[in-house]
């Protein structure tokens, strides 16, 4: 059933695809994706904070379902939405395919200082630098396959 985008409902209308740019700036401004993984026959959903540096995403996390998971089956999917405020039907979403892998040695700085960037950005202030607690694990998404979709109004 074909709609009219100028009297769907909110919501409704044709999606355009977002270009590779604008998927870029949208994970760069975004903080809170929802991170998709499955092991042993189970599907595991859930909220992550993170920052993108343009290939990746990076979070902090705890030892858990989760990690036990991705350490089991290291693909999985991200998604990140935003949707309108005032009720007007206006949405962005990303989905990415990627490969998770758990951050060791050296490796852990950047990945911490990217966060770090990106949250003192986002709060106006410098976030100190803490040492991370045990069963603190740190992640890399490498995303291998991204696309996106918006409804503008």
């Amino acid at each position: 059933m074909a709609s009219d985008p100028q009297t769907a409902p909110p919501g409704q209308g044709a999606p355009r695809e977002l270009d590779r740019s604008e998927i870029d700036a949208f994970l760069r401004a975004q903080r809170v994706a929802r991170l998709g993984c499955h092991a042993d026959g189970e599907t595991y959903v859930v909220p992550v904070i993170y920052a993108y540096d343009g290939s990746s995403v990076v979070a902090v996390t705890t030892e858990g379902r989760k990690v036990r998971m991705l350490r089991a089956n290291p693909r999985v999917c991200v998604e990140v939405d935003e949707y309108d405020a005032d009720g007007r039907g206006s949405w962005r979403s990303v989905i990415a395919q990627g490969v998770c892998e758990e951050l060791e040695g050296e490796a852990i700085a950047p990945a911490l200082d990217l966060l770090r960037e990106r949250f003192s950005r986002a709060a106006g202030r410098a976030a100190e630098a803490r040492p991370l607690g045990p069963g603190v694990v740190v992640l890399r998404i490498r995303l291998v396959e991204l696309s996106g979709r918006a409804v503008d109004r």
